[in-house]
C-alpha cells in the first residue's frame, strides 16, 4: 500500500512518544511505502486533492532497559513531489490541534478525496463534527455533570453547587489553559473573565472528579473497539494528569465500566467515521474524545509488550481489501 501521513513537521517529532511516528514506523516494517506532507502543503486542483509528498523511511525504535530508544537519525526523507492524494490508499490527518482556520481549511481540501478509492482516517466531516470537548456531551450517560458557557454568573452558581470544578478552554490540547476552580479562590472572576476573553467566548466547566488524584486513563480505539490504554498521573504540585505537562505513565487494564463507556459511543464514533480515537476517562467517568492526534500507543507498547502501530495499519490493509479501495 501507499499511504500518506499529514504531520507536523517530521524534526520536531518525538520518535519515542509520538503516535504518528509509530504508526509510520509500522507501515514501513510491514512494507509499505510512507509518505508524509504537512496541512500547509495541500491544494485542490481540479476539484482533486493534491499535496507535495515526500517519501520517508523510518528506523524502527528499539526498547533498552524498559525505554525506547530512537537510531540517530531516524528517519530518511526523499525529494518532494506534487502528487494526488488519490493515488495512496489511506491517508491519515494527524496534525495536532489546535483545530484553527488553517485546520479546518485541511479538512474540506481533504474532501475532495474520492472514498471509493482512498481511505481516510479520520474522516475530515468527523474531525469538524468532534469538538474534542463538545463531543463528548453526547454521552450523557458516560461524563460527569458538565456545562459549557461564556457567562461569569452561571459558572459561578455552578462551581458553589458543586464545591469545585476544572475549566477547559474548547479548543486547546495537551491540558492547555485547563484550571481548577473553587468558590473561595480570590482569583475566580479574573480566571473565568480572561478564560472567556470578558464572557466573548464559550468554555467547558466539569465538576472536580476527586480520584483524578489516581489518574486520567487514555484508552485507544480502532473501529470503535478498544485495543489498549495506559494511565496518566499528575507530578507534584500539577493536578493535570497530561505527558505534556511532566506526567507521568504506568500501566493499566480496561475496566468493565470503561468498556461499557466504548460500547456507548461505536455507533457515533462509526457513523461519523473515527476510525483511530483516543478517550479519556476519569473515575469510571469521559471527558473527553480525541480524534485530531490522538497519542498514547508507543507508552502501551512498552507496558503491554504490543505493537499498536501494526495492528492500525492491518486493520487499514483489511479495510481496504473489504471496501475495494487500493491502488
Amino acid at each position: 500500500m501507499k499511504l500518506a501521513f499529514i504531520i507536523d513537521p517530521i524534526d520536531k517529532l518525538d520518535p519515542c512518544h509520538d503516535t504518528s511516528v509509530a504508526i509510520m514506523e509500522a507501515a514501513c516494517v510491514l512494507g509499505h511505502e510512507v509518505w508524509i506532507t504537512q496541512a500547509s502543503q495541500l491544494s485542490v486542483v481540479n476539484s482533486k486533492a493534491w499535496a507535495f509528498l515526500q517519501r520517508v523511511e523510518i528506523t524502527p525504535i528499539e526498547l533498552v532497559s524498559d525505554r525506547w530508544v530512537a537510531a540517530n537519525p531516524w528517519y530518511k526523507l526523499g525529494e518532494s513531489i506534487n502528487c494526488c492524494l488519490e493515488t495512496m490508499d489511506a491517508v491519515f490527518m494527524r496534525t495536532d490541534p489546535p483545530v484553527d482556520t488553517a485546520y479546518l481549511y485541511a479538512t474540506y481540501i481533504l474532501d475532495y478525496i474520492d472514498p471509493s478509492k482512498t481511505l481516510v482516517v479520520n474522516n475530515p466531516n468527523g474531525i469538524r463534527a468532534a469538538n474534542e470537548k463538545m463531543y463528548a456531551l453526547q454521552f450523557t450517560q458516560a461524563i460527569p455533570e458538565t456545562i459549557v458557557t461564556a457567562d461569569k454568573s452561571v459558572i459561578r452558581q455552578f462551581v458553589d453547587e458543586k464545591g469545585a470544578a476544572i475549566l477547559k478552554p474548547l479548543g486547546n490540547k495537551a491540558g492547555e489553559g485547563i484550571l481548577f476552580l473553587e468558590p473561595s479562590d480570590r482569583n475566580f472572576n479574573s480566571i473565568v473573565e480572561l478564560s472567556t476573553l470578558q464572557g466573548r467566548i464559550q468554555v467547558m466547566v466539569q465538576t472536580y472528579l476527586p480520584e483524578a488524584k489516581e489518574g486520567d486513563k487514555r484508552i485507544i480505539l480502532l473501529n470503535s473497539e478498544p485495543i489498549g490504554a495506559l494511565n496518566r498521573l499528575s507530578t507534584a504540585g500539577e493536578f493535570r494528569n497530561n505527558m505534556a505537562t511532566g506526567g507521568t505513565v504506568a500501566q493499566t487494564q480496561i475496566t468493565p465500566r470503561e468498556l461499557d463507556i466504548c460500547q456507548q459511543l461505536a455507533l457515533t464514533l462509526k457513523k461519523d467515521g473515527l476510525i483511530f480515537v483516543g478517550i479519556d476517562v476519569i473515575g469510571g467517568y469521559l471527558t473527553e474524545v480525541n480524534v485530531t492526534s490522538p497519542t498514547g500507543i508507543r507508552e502501551i507498547d512498552r507496558f503491554q509488550g504490543t505493537r499498536l502501530g501494526q495492528q492500525v495499519i492491518k486493520w487499514v490493509e483489511n479495510r481496504s481489501w473489504e471496501l475495494g479501495v487500493g491502488n
